[in-house]
């Protein structure tokens, strides 16, 4: 079996799916790698450091011709996906659950389709192939420092012969792994840290790495499926809008992260906290994308100005922003995936297996995950009269 790793070419994209340090582990189950030439420049893994690894370096023409699995981070543009054939496998961030039909036509060619952002996540043995929660790490670690850049002020307290400056007021919405990395880093950067969820369940969490938690009146809790906070109802999101506006306003510096899996993310700072907070503040919408932000104002991979003086950032690939170390963290995660997968150097899936069956998107001709399955069945139905509203 070959185990390939194709070079990314998304806009602004400069990871790598594997790094020379994992290919070891593959090459010890069974598996060649072969490496298209240049893949890993952009995380400052050169090609001659996977040929020393035990890697062998091609061009993009080989890969797809001699690859068994074509390994990547991002899902691959219509080119890309053209150039698979039946038989072979392909893994990477697919994004079944916003791009259903990518996974749909593959699998009709024949293509198996795994995906790592559909890992299950409150499954322990899956933590070491988390690529979604090793990358909102790297994320949320960004999201501050590049806070603290824009920011025209000190993050901590100092006392100078000038005077004392002070620390900077900090509010992370939303406490997942990207929040609570932020809270991290914002802490140790000396800001004072403020942190929000709608599920009460992070209260703990939260504290336990230096942030006050702010409890709202006008929301009960909001836990959801796999780790995730289920969708407010509008009389929620409105509710906790107005409660949420008067902490916003008191802030030097936000950063939101909230997101629900398939969905619009919920809108947390509206235009109407924006125009209350003071001029220099600053926010960071992590949860930015093409679907919209937690910010009202956020423009996807644009920074914003208000007239009242806030900059808006609106990132959509932060850890990008960081390739040697968010490519070293999804190849670990990479690689611990399809270690379960490798069977006598041969690619064998096992649909018994709770990540099999979690991550394998497309296999045998047809999509067989159930949430992409059903995220296909108006389209199916409307081919056959029926209704796709």
């Amino acid at each position: 079996m070959k185990v390939g790793v194709a070079r990314e070419t998304a806009p602004g994209e400069r990871r790598v799916a594997l790094v020379p340090e994992t290919l070891g582990r593959i090459q010890k189950a069974g598996a060649e790698v072969i490496v298209e030439q240049d893949a890993g420049l952009g995380s400052y893994f050169p090609d001659s450091a996977y040929v020393a690894a035990g890697a062998t370096i091609v061009s993009t023409d080989e890969l797809y011709r001699q690859a068994d699995l074509v390994a990547r981070v991002q899902k691959p543009s219509p080119a890309e996906a053209a150039r698979l054939r039946g038989g072979q496998a392909v893994v990477g961030f697919m994004q079944p659950l916003l791009d259903p039909q990518l996974a749909a036509e593959l699998g009709a060619r024949g293509v198996t389709v795994i995906s790592l952002d559909a890992i299950p996540r409150t499954l322990s043995r899956a933590q070491t192939m988390d690529a979604l929660s090793s990358q909102a790490n790297v994320g949320g670690y960004k999201a501050v420092i590049m806070a603290a850049e824009r920011y025209g002020r000190y993050f901590p307290m100092l006392t100078t012969a000038a005077g004392t400056a002070k620390p900077a007021n900090v509010l992370v919405l939303g406490i997942g792994v990207a929040g609570l990395q932020a809270i991290a880093t914002a802490r140790r950067l000396g800001a004072i840290v403020k942190a929000y969820d709608v599920r009460r369940e992070t209260k703990e969490q939260a504290q336990s790495v230096g942030a006050t938690f702010i409890e709202l009146k006008s929301v009960a809790d909001a836990t959801g499926e796999g780790g995730y906070a289920r969708a407010l109802t509008p009389e929620e999101q409105k509710a906790q809008q107005d409660e949420l506006n008067g902490h916003i306003a008191a802030q030097d510096v936000v950063i939101t992260t909230a997101q629900v899996p398939g969905r619009r993310p919920p809108l947390l700072v509206t235009a109407a906290a924006v125009a209350a907070m003071k001029p220099g503040s600053v926010i960071v919408d992590m949860a930015a994308s093409e679907l919209g932000g937690n910010c009202e104002l956020s423009q996807p991979d644009q920074i914003v100005e208000t007239p009242n003086g806030v900059t808006i950032i609106a990132p959509t690939n932060l850890p990008a922003t960081m390739p040697g170390s968010a490519s070293l963290f999804y190849s670990r995660n990479l690689a611990a995936l399809l270690l379960t997968f490798i069977r006598d150097g041969q690619l064998t899936i096992d649909p018994h297996d709770e990540v099999h069956a979690a991550t394998v998107i497309a296999h045998g001709g047809q999509v067989v995950q159930t949430a992409t399955k059903k995220l296909l069945e108006p389209a199916a139905g409307s081919t056959t009269g029926g209704s796709a509203a």
